[in-house]
């Protein structure tokens, strides 16, 4: 199904409850940055009592439409207007990486819309910037300022993107969400690989001491897809989670 935001057009799914009670707000997946709905198929799968909505964030997987002039909260609007459009008016939030950023969002500026917030190796925080983080920084003005151009600066993931896409990106990158964690007051669940190199457990941490009802899980020997590492304790802990 596709879902027309802003001439954007969103694929989505939702996937009906095989059991279970009806009632329960439906589980709202937000996958990372490059990835599409699809990385949470083997999870979906254990999931047969609760409705799922999935989507591809664009312009990823099949939405492949590039956005123009969209930052973090144009993502996290066009979440809202597909819940409004499906006259769904609460739903538990789970957010990987990226995800997690659009997740802190509506948890934090929408409270009436989420129910339970889940927090899988999230992004948004500012990180901790050591010397080689700054000497590069440095490095790279000065070369601009002198006109010497790099073709290779920035991440993989920069490298990745399309010059619309760039821009997109560094406002996603620079919009840190530190001062939004207060404002979440809704049970939180944050679960961290332990040897996350992304999203290093330092900020697993933050999210935690932040997040006044939240608590923090930390899988042993997982990186930044914990969900994929060890698929069983994820499932463990996001069940025992929702239905407390």
């Amino acid at each position: 199904m596709v879902y027309n935001f802003n001439g954007v057009k969103v694929k989505y799914e939702v996937i009906e409850s095989k059991e279970g009670d009806a009632s329960k707000p439906p589980l709202l997946l937000l996958h990372g940055w490059g990835c599409d709905g699809k990385i949470f198929d083997n999870f979906i799968s254990l999931l047969s009592n609760r409705k799922i909505i999935v989507l591809d964030f664009p312009p990823f997987g099949e939405s492949n439409v590039e956005p123009s002039g969209w930052n973090v909260f144009t993502y996290a609007n066009m979440i809202l207007g597909l819940c409004q459009h499906l006259n769904i008016k609460k739903v538990d939030v789970l957010g990987h990486s990226f995800g997690g950023r659009v997740a802190i969002i509506l948890t934090s500026l929408r409270s009436d819309f989420i129910n339970k917030c889940i927090l899988v190796d999230s992004a948004g925080l500012k990180p901790r910037y050591g010397w080689k983080y700054y000497f590069k920084l440095y490095y790279y003005k000065i070369a601009r300022y002198f006109g010497f151009m790099f073709n290779n600066a920035g991440s993989a993931d920069y490298q990745a993107l399309s010059y619309e896409m760039k821009k997109v990106f560094v406002a996603i990158v620079n919009q840190h969400l530190d001062d939004y964690l207060p404002l979440i007051k809704k049970k939180t669940l944050i679960i961290f690989g332990e040897n996350d190199k992304e999203t290093p457990i330092y900020m697993a941490e933050r999210l935690h001491k932040n997040i006044e009802n939240s608590r923090l899980e930390i899988i042993k020997g997982a990186g930044h897809f914990c969900f994929l590492d060890n698929l069983l304790t994820f499932y463990r802990l996001v069940d025992e989670f929702l239905e407390e």
